[in-house]
Order: C-alpha cells, then structure tokens, then sequence
C-alpha cells in the first residue's frame, strides 16, 4: 500500500512488499494507513500500489472493512476476484461485451500512438481467453475525461511518479473508472513493457485482484476480500514477482489467468 519506488521499480522492485514477518505485524493504525494512500486526481486515494478508492470516506470503509481487524485471509486458491458481501465483484455478461473506453490524445500527445498499440495488445490478451469485449471508442479521443459518458472508462497519461499505472474495478462509479498511466511507464522498465503493465490493469478492470494478497508467505498481503478461482499461481500476470512470485520477465497471461479468466466470464 506504499508508494512505488521508480528507482528500484527498474531492477523490478516495488516498495510495501517485505518478508513474510511482514504479514505478522500488526495493522497500520486509520492514520498510518490514510498517509500511506497516494491522493489522486478526482478525489480518488490508490491503495494496494495500483488500485483506486473514490473519497476519505471510501477510504475510511476500506480500512475499517479490510485493514483494521487484522484478518489475514488464507493461503488458499488462485487467481482471484474481488468479493465482497457474498459475491464477486465482476460485470453481467452484457457490459462484459461492452466495456467501451477512449485514450486522451490531449494528455498522451507524442505518445498515443505508443499507449494506443499498448491498449490493443493488453485487451486482445484478454478478450482471447475470457468472454469479454474491450472497445476502442476512438471518436471520443479528443475529449478524453473522466466525466465523458460515451465511453465506459478513460485512458488517459499523468506526470505522477507514486505508480507506474493505476486502475479500478467493477463498482466503481464513472468518475473513478480510470487507467491512469504515468510518464514514467514510457521509460526504462525492463523487463516489463507498457503491454505488459496494461495487461495487470486490465486484470484489475476485470475484477481481479492481486495475486499475491492471498498468500501470507508473500509479503505483500491487502486484505481477504478475494475469492479463489483457480490454484495459487506465483506466475500470474497479478503477481508482483518482489512478493515472493516467480514470473522474471514481463507481465503475461500465465495458463492459470487464461483458466481463472474463463471461469469469471464464461
């Protein structure tokens, strides 16, 4: 739930990820945990290093709800989907097949092409293995916002250097339904590409969480609000390779993903 680290973010490290001592401590008192929450644009707070909370108030709910008690969840299943109050936080099948989004050639500028090429390949990835359906509403581009009602969510760049990219998932209201992508996801991120990191927000988008959040050993544990869909995976595109994962190279779609994807959206 710490600030990335771009310096270490080349050699594949992200801050907030210790050993598995870490998952031991004791929770972060409402204070510690609001100071550790990234203020974003359109009152949003990112937490978990890439995952968006709309208002204090939101961000006070997830604290109480998930950080407060201390629930440590369990080291059980797979890829997983957000879960809350009994059920998955996921699309009906119809807006599914109609996640409608524009890119902001205002804010992109030079770049759009890059970031455009970087969308198709990362939705392809997933439209390949789950029934979903990613569309380009290209007619919006040029007025890219998050108050654009013609698309179901923006793409648009931000000069922060506190993440690389940031999402948000299913329940969120129009206004947080954002990939915002930081200037810094252009430069040196060997072994990720930007593909890459569109592919873990995308993930997120979907309705899942990280991988890693399920397994105390991992160092990075969030919370219990996850439900297993397939055997852990320390592979997964949702797995930081810092948090005790194995994936060494660039964030992909594991056999795992593509089996837990299908399972979500049929």
């Amino acid at each position: 739930m710490r600030k990335l680290s771009m310096a270490l973010l080349a050699g594949v490290a992200l801050v907030g990820c210790g050993g598995p001592e870490a998952a031991e401590q004791a929770p972060l008192s409402w204070e510690e945990f609001k100071a550790s929450a990234i203020p974003d644009e359109g009152n949003v707070f990112v937490v978990n290093q890439d995952e968006a909370v709309e208002g204090e108030q939101g961000l006070r709910d997830y604290y109480d709800n998930f950080v407060a008690n201390g629930d440590m969840g369990s080291s059980e299943g797979g890829l997983a989907v957000y879960y809350l109050s009994g059920r998955d936080v996921k699309y009906s099948s119809t807006q599914a097949r109609n996640l409608t989004y524009c890119v902001s050639k205002t804010s992109f500028g030079t770049r759009y092409t890059t970031i455009v090429n970087a969308m198709n390949s990362a939705t392809a990835a997933w439209e390949a293995t789950a029934n979903v359906n990613f569309i380009h509403s290209s007619g919006y581009d040029s007025n890219c916002t998050a108050s654009q009602t013609g698309v179901f969510f923006d793409v648009r760049m931000t000069t922060t250097t506190s993440y690389l990219a940031r999402a948000f998932f299913p329940n969120s209201s129009r206004s947080g339904r954002n990939i915002l992508v930081s200037t810094s996801a252009f430069g040196s991120i060997s072994p990720w590409t930007l593909t890459g990191i569109m592919r873990h927000e995308l993930g997120h988008v979907l309705g899942l969480r990280h991988e890693h959040t399920r397994s105390t050993a991992s160092g990075c544990y969030e919370d219990a609000n996850w439900r297993g869909l397939t055997t852990y995976d320390r592979y997964s595109v949702m797995h930081y390779p810092q948090c005790n994962g194995l994936q060494t190279g660039d964030l992909v779609l594991t056999s795992s993903d593509k089996t837990g994807a299908r399972a979500l959206y049929p």
